[in-house]
């Protein structure tokens, strides 16, 4: 068993984590206990790696739900294991690598994972799917599609007397249906089906061969079938009801002994299937728990003999006698996490129990955790034999965080930090500004830079011995520009500070990926009644420019404190550089939008707008400054809404203080001022997007507050091909924010989603399908203002006499003009991005997610409404390509190149200091940051340029200069003595 108590945070790679603030750290202690039902102790030998990070991509697996060991004597060790990011892994024992990956789909969830033959992996995912990968190298040996007619709890089960190369069969329930599968090829032996309703609990052989199948079949009766193995007969069909009904859930502790709960969850119900007969035995749970008053659950995991029973505040572990005597084994208090049961020899069976407490008892073994990995979740159990004939354990166990750790005797033999597999959301941070140096040090400096080049020197004439070649290494290591934690001149360097579905926030270095620190905002409110802490979104809070060398940069971090859109939020602003969390708090009211303002207070503090369900809005920071600021922008300061369900767009500009509200200067009422509401019947709303709030925009003609929306027709809601072309179509509406004035609006006939749009400066660029065509479309619309036409010519600007300095409100009716083409495209997208500059004078590239998870990066030019087939000469020098109908892919624009960002989920974009350049940070289960220049680098060098031969070429270049000076004086002295 694992328990876990009280202890201090320990560091043991401080180069390589950074933790935020040991004074600031909860203190645990993990203790290991590893028990078998004879009460026996054993201990594990010690083993301990690190698992580095990759430069600029980096690849994870996710949180962790099965997995399974395979510790054969010779080879490699290695758990095969299967997450909630529907990705099933081979990893090394010893070290945590990765031997092998396959990423499934979104809607492919593994279900249960097993090992046969001690070299195939089976697997059943999506209830239907059996696959069997070859366990070495991760190759799949068949695929089988299960055809059921509902969706229902899936199962299969593989017997234990099946042998290599004959022709055995695999079980599988699913939809109400028994299968029976071939282990050489994948192919259906036979099907036998039951009722819909009938959801199997247990499969197992009988001693004569046959399959048993116990199930549900309703809420209230268990139905127990005997089949032929061979052909799927029933031979025997056997049905008890039970008048309190069940939960329909189960838990077997041997194979004619199982215990459920009655439909109310207050009575324990045994059910005894010996002799052929079913019999019921009721144990109120308030006889096993006095004072009990909730709800409780039977834990899925496998024991023999035994169960796990969850209340509100505590686990019990229970035995069975004799078939329907129980017996309390232990209590346990919350958290907990229990793992399933090892047969060892003799017929004993071991498992690992974690559990967090208070005390100070001394116990066999234990770890020191880091405190910011939270709590246990689940716990997998394996055991070794050692020298001496003993039994030694390993635990895998999955945290809090998402992270996965290896123990084994009272060490972490290795750790990954899978919660990166999920990150929702991300921001940016500067690195601190790098301070002046002293004197020794730069004293130490010229040192070590005369001794590098004389090493570097005795490299290049092939004198260096083994010694000289690591100090060279370690040298370029140490000098290495990309990993230092010092801002740079181009702005290349910086920390990504991302947000994890967990409720993790970390901070990585863009040279390197390296985790510089990290932090679990669950333990910030554990004592505040918030038992489901939701992660939302995070910007940032901070971004001090005048005071850089004194202030440090924070973000804030927006989380809701419940399941629900109308929970309370919950905000953390936590520093950039260190991770420590500045203030933290829960909020009164819920957060439906959160707005960041373009005002700043003198702290350089970023105002923001939170708007709760009651459509209320409220300022932070709230200090008597930031009210002031923000009550002249008041009346400027728009807002808007999209109900998808209700279908419905709403836009809302602020009014004064709350009135509901007394004393409370920082909240405001909101009034409502245009709604459109699309008609059930005919449009539904399937996206809709704006620009970039901290969007650096170049151009001067532009539409503000540019909202775009897609709705498509009810039948085409669906998936491509759940309408016909002549059902389907695609309506997309460019809204002014402000006004709520219908800027544009086009229909694409026989079109479908999924919709992904980008909407930059005065341009929006969507992605649909064409079902007529059959193929993808990309579509561009831009927008041009003609209200200030006249001042756009360029005798008034050589004059003077231009005027762009006249008023122009946002309620008046300005006459814009719209141009839009649409072209094919090839590949399905799954998400997209623009790139972003220093001042916007670059030109635009389109960043698109595809399908092969890869990042595409597309010229803006090839989406210009101006094409023509056969361009002008002035339009051919503007840079307007000929007109196609469809978009080119080249294959040098993959951004990626040939790297897959498995799982893609977004593209987050961010301006470096060269205007050339933008920083491109593509996530899903897998990380990717790299840098695009647009329109080439035309403001920097490259950093293979060489700078030595340029100063032997300015220093040849002066030499002759001097060298034809003197030979020209000498010519000109002997051209006067003639």
């Amino acid at each position: 068993m694992i328990y876990t108590g009280k202890s201090t945070v320990y560091n043991k790679h401080p180069s390589r984590f950074w933790c935020r603030d040991l004074e600031a750290f909860r203190k645990f202690r993990t203790k290991l206990h590893f028990f078998s039902t004879s009460v026996s102790v054993f201990h594990l030998p010690r083993m301990f790696s690190w698992f580095p990070l990759d430069d600029l991509y980096q690849q994870y697996i996710g949180k962790v739900k099965h997995a399974i060991f395979h510790a054969q004597k010779a080879g490699r060790r290695r758990v095969v294991v299967a997450t909630e990011e529907n990705v099933i892994a081979s990893l090394d024992l010893r070290r945590g690598e990765l031997f092998w990956r396959h990423v499934l789909g979104e809607n492919d969830s593994v279900d249960q994972i097993d090992i046969a033959l001690g070299k195939y992996v089976i697997t059943l995912s999506s209830g239907s799917i059996l696959r069997t990968w070859n366990l070495p190298d991760g190759q799949m040996v068949w695929e089988s599609f299960l055809q059921v007619s509902a969706s229902s709890m899936s199962l299969f089960f593989v017997p234990a007397s099946i042998e290599v190369g004959t022709d055995q069969q695999i079980f599988v329930s699913a939809g109400g249906c028994l299968h029976a599968v071939s282990s050489i090829d994948g192919e259906v032996i036979w099907k036998r089906e039951f009722t819909d309703s009938l959801e199997i609990q247990k499969l197992f052989q009988t001693p004569y061969g046959d399959i048993t199948a116990i199930g549900f079949s309703s809420s209230s009766q268990i139905d127990i079938y005997q089949l032929s193995a061979k052909n799927g007969d029933i031979l025997v069909h056997k049905s008890a009801s039970f008048p309190g009904g069940f939960s329909r859930e189960a838990s077997f502790v041997s194979g004619d002994v199982f215990v459920t709960l009655d439909a109310t969850r207050y009575i324990l119900v045994l059910v005894n299937l010996n002799g052929g007969e079913i019999r019921f035995h009721q144990t109120h749970i308030s006889d096993l728990a006095e004072g009990y008053s909730g709800t409780a659950a039977i834990l899925p995991q496998k024991f023999t003999g035994m169960f796990a029973l969850e209340l509100d505040s505590l686990i019990m572990l229970m035995k069975v006698e004799s078939g329907r005597d129980l017996e309390i084994i232990e209590k346990i208090p919350h958290p907990a996490s229990i793992s399933d049961s090892l047969f060892l020899a003799n017929g004993q069976q071991a498992f690992a129990m974690v559990k967090h407490e208070e005390t100070n008892n001394i116990l066999k073994e234990s770890i020191n955790l880091d405190s910011q990995r939270g709590s246990v979740q689940k716990v997998f159990l394996n055991n070794y034999v050692k020298t001496d004939k003993s039994h030694g354990f390993r635990a895998l166990v999955v945290m809090e965080d998402h992270s996965l750790l290896l123990v084994q005797q009272g060490e972490i033999v290795w750790s990954r930090e899978d919660g990166l597999a999920s990150i929702i959301a991300s921001t940016t941070s500067e690195l601190p500004v790098e301070k002046g140096v002293s004197v020794a040090k730069v004293e130490h400096s010229i040192f070590e830079w005369i001794k590098g080049h004389l090493l570097k020197v005795k490299g290049t004439l092939m004198l260096a011995n083994a010694e000289d070649l690591a100090a060279i290494q370690r040298m370029r290591l140490k000098s290495f520009e990309k990993t230092k934690m010092t801002r740079d001149h181009n702005g290349f360097r910086k920390l990504l500070v991302v947000l994890t579905r967990a409720g993790k926030v970390l901070a990585l270095h863009t040279g390197d990926g390296r985790i510089v620190w990290s932090l679990l905002l669950s333990p910030l409110h554990s004592s505040d009644s918030c038992q489901h802490l939701i992660p939302v979104d995070i910007y940032q809070w901070q971004v001090p420019h005048h005071h850089a060398m004194d202030e440090n940069p924070s973000v804030l971090v927006i989380s809701r404190c419940g399941l629900h859109s109308d929970a309370p939020g919950v905000i953390s602003i936590v520093d950039s550089y260190s991770g420590k969390v500045f203030s933290s708090s829960k909020l009164s009211h819920s957060v439906l939008q959160v707005m960041p303002l373009p005002l700043t207070d003198s702290t350089e503090q970023r105002l923001h707008i939170i708007i709760d369900d009651n459509k209320k809005a409220h300022l932070y920071p709230r200090t008597p400054e930031s009210i002031n600021i923000f009550r002249p922008e008041l009346p400027n300061t728009y807002w808007y809404s999209v109900e998808a369900v209700k279908g419905a767009i709403k836009g809302y500009s602020f009014r004064g203080n709350c009135i509901d509200t007394d004393e409370d200067d920082y909240c405001f009422d909101t009034r409502e001022l245009w709604s459109i509401i699309f008609p059930s019947d005919s449009e539904k709303i399937t996206g809709a997007t704006t620009r970039k709030y901290n969007e650096v925009r170049f151009i001067i003609v532009h539409i503000q507050n540019m909202l775009f929306v897609a709705t498509v027709s009810p039948r085409a809601a669906g998936n491509i091909g759940s309408a016909t072309p002549e059902e389907a179509y695609l309506v997309v509406y460019l809204i002014d924010a402000v006004t709520g004035r219908i800027i544009h609006r086009v229909t694409h006939l026989g079109a479908q989603g999924p919709i992904h749009a980008v909407v930059s400066e005065n341009w929006v660029v969507y992605h649909y399908f064409n079902l007529r065509a059959h193929k993808y479309e990309m579509s561009v619309v831009e927008v041009n203002d003609q209200s200030r036409q006249d001042n756009k010519s360029i005798w008034k600007l050589l004059l003077g006499k231009h005027n762009l300095t006249s008023p122009v409100s946002a309620f008046s009716q300005p006459e814009v003009t719209v141009k839009s083409q649409s072209y094919f495209f090839t590949h399905s997208v799954k998400t997209m991005a623009v790139t972003s500059t220093a001042k916007g004078i670059t030109s635009k590239q389109l960043l698109i997610g595809t399908i092969g998870d890869q990042v595409l990066a597309l010229d803006k030019r090839y989406l210009d409404p101006r094409r023509t087939p056969d361009p002008s000469p002035s339009e051919r020098e503007e840079g307007i390509i000929p007109l196609t109908d469809s978009l080119p892919i080249i294959p040098q624009s993959y951004v990626t190149h040939s790297l897959q960002v498995e799982g893609l989920r977004g593209i987050a974009t961010m301006p470096a200091k060269l205007e050339s350049t933008s920083l491109v940070f593509a996530y899903g289960v897998d990380l990717f940051f790299t840098r695009v220049a647009p329109s080439r680098t035309y403001d920097s060098l490259t950093e293979d340029f060489s700078y030595a031969l340029l100063l032997i070429t300015i220093v040849v270049l002066v030499a002759s200069i001097f060298v034809t000076w003197a030979l020209s004086e000498k010519k000109e002295l002997e051209e006067k003595w003639r």
